[in-house]
């Protein structure tokens, strides 16, 4: 039996998980959309490995990290679900004060 709880989890249970191994990694964090995009990328080779998703965080954890530090702490809050049951992960994170600044 398998410890990894994406390998057999659905869509809906995997984007949930995504965003509570998140949120626990990144706290505090101000939002956290997760999105999936697997019917996009039905029969594309690879897709049956798992799932695609797109993540949009909102983390005071980033302010003064470039684009690639923050995409390294997500990846690292997904790790076990990267190697299996997430395909492929599109990640935009942004500190509060970004996202601040988006709004207006």
């Amino acid at each position: 039996m398998s410890a990894n709880p994406f390998l057999n989890a659905t869509t809906a249970e995997r984007a949930a998980l995504i965003e509570t191994r998140i949120a626990a990694a990144l706290a505090p964090v101000q939002s956290i959309e997760v999105r999936d995009d697997s019917a996009q990328h039905a029969g594309h080779a690879g897709a049956e490995a798992g799932g695609h998703f797109t993540v949009t965080i909102v983390a005071a954890v980033f302010a003064g990290k470039a684009r690639v530090a923050r995409h390294r702490l997500v990846y690292d809050a997904l790790a076990d679900a990267m190697q299996r049951g997430i395909h492929a992960l599109a990640i935009t994170a942004y500190t509060p004060e970004e996202f601040a600044l988006l709004s207006r």
